[in-house]
């Protein structure tokens, strides 16, 4: 009787149970990203840890123009010690008790300030030096901000075109279930053989094997973008964006005259060709003297008559280097910053072509990109209505399975080269953005 109302009483637990499930905390989903590509490369250039590190060796380029202007002003250091000396100098005279010259201890303590007189413009070469550097610094942060910016517009309208490209191949895996699905009612009703019903499910299987690499790399996409903006892994991206395309025609010589002017790869090359500049002017004045002054305050002792008393004391003077012979390093230097300019100035002229080159294979590219739309286009027309030709007379018996499945796999591959030539057309108009100079955002 009581195992009875042991076994009662459980059951009545379990039935209190699934009528009244226990409360579970709640589990905040994170909230999806609603983006622009504007926003989006607007929290990568805010996040991204390669721009915050450019934008600190600008800093650094611009400290270091301070640095070479210190040196027209004078360096002022102080200084203090001690010395024991042992034997000193000292004389005697008949006998009587020597008379010492300088003391054993010998203390001193002194400030002094050199300056540099006259250095036939060495000191301000040093200073332009750091400011092409400071150019320089500013230009390749240009550079890294524009290809991430670019690098953002990839993966924008990568992911936008990997999940319209998903959605064409659920639509195919959902046209070839339906026929699955009709093929295998007329196996069973005898009019449909086994081979019909394989073949149609092996090009579900491998249409899903494509969605599955599809998925994969928006998976890679979107984890890629979480990193560069700064969200976190598990933030839905809800991308705004479209692939509607507005075909121009631009003039050749005109963005080649504007990528010249403005892509910062060449106004890099023309601040290494100033830097190569200086440092030739700056070797030919590696044999002119340099004339410096000094002078300096102190306290110390050694002084007559009582060599143990501290006493003030200053000095000042001038001093001129002149070097005579460098063992042939001034030569060798100037020989070096006359190669270094030559390299510099094929460097900015080998940069120009290749962005003359960029530019007209990008303006080639959204050509064949523009006619690609209109083919594809057209043949999207002529697959959709073949596709439901052949599914009206395979429902009615006049139509192999073999032609349904044709017509809709060429029904999905003219739809992803329809979308495939509208992605080469936004991508390329960001090319030649990019090739001509122009800022995104």
């Amino acid at each position: 009787m009581k195992k009875t109302l042991k076994r009662h009483a459980g059951i009545a637990a379990a039935a209190l149970m699934l009528t009244f499930p226990p409360r579970l905390e709640a589990v905040a989903e994170p909230a999806s990203a609603r983006l622009t590509l504007e926003e989006t490369i607007r929290l990568v250039r805010e996040n991204n840890p390669a721009l915050k590190a450019a934008s600190e060796e600008v800093n650094a380029a611009d400290a270091r123009i301070r640095q070479q202007k210190s040196a027209y002003y004078p360096q002022i250091t102080a200084s203090a010690g001690y010395t024991w000396i042992d034997p000193v100098s000292e004389m005697g005279f008949g006998g009587s008790e020597p008379i010492q010259f300088m003391p054993n201890d010998n203390y001193e303590a002194k400030v002094t300030a050199r300056a540099t007189l006259l250095d036939f413009g060495k000191r301000g070469i040093e200073v332009d030096m750091a400011r092409t550097g400071k150019n320089a610094a500013g230009h390749t942060f240009e550079i890294i901000r524009r290809d991430l910016s670019y690098r953002t517009v990839e993966l924008f309208y990568g992911i936008l075109f990997l999940r319209e490209s998903i959605r064409v191949e659920e639509k195919e895996i959902a046209a070839l279930q339906k026929a699955f699905d009709y093929t295998t009612k007329r196996y069973q009703a005898g009019t449909a053989t086994k081979f019909d019903v394989l073949s149609t499910d092996v090009r579900i299987q491998a249409a899903r094997s494509k969605k599955l690499g599809l998925e994969h790399q928006l998976r890679r996409h979107e984890l890629t973008l979480h990193r560069l903006t700064g969200l976190a892994a598990n933030t839905p991206l809800d991308l705004k964006g479209s692939f509607s395309v507005h075909p121009e025609n631009p003039d050749e010589t005109t963005l080649v005259a504007a990528a010249v002017r403005q892509r910062p790869e060449v106004l890099l090359a023309g601040e290494n060709e100033q830097s190569a500049r200086l440092r030739r002017s700056r070797s030919m004045k590696e044999g002119l003297p340099v004339v410096r002054a000094s002078a300096s305050w102190g306290v110390s002792n050694g002084y007559q008559p009582d060599i143990d008393e501290i006493r003030e004391n200053v000095a000042a003077g001038i001093h001129m280097e002149l070097p005579l012979f460098t063992g042939f390093r001034t030569s060798a230097e100037r020989q070096e910053a006359a190669a270094l300019l030559r390299a510099a100035a094929q460097r900015r002229l080998d940069t120009e072509e290749q962005i003359a080159t960029e530019v007209a294979e990008t303006l080639h590219a959204l050509d064949t990109a523009r006619e690609k739309i209109l083919t594809t286009e057209s043949q999207v027309r002529q697959a959709k209505l073949a596709a439901e030709h052949a599914r009206a007379r395979y429902e009615n018996g006049i139509a192999t399975t073999l032609d349904l499945l044709d017509t809709e796999a060429a029904l999905a591959q003219a739809e992803l080269a329809r979308l495939q030539a509208a992605y080469d057309y936004v991508l390329n108009n960001y090319t030649l953005k990019r090739a001509t100079g122009e800022i995104f955002w």
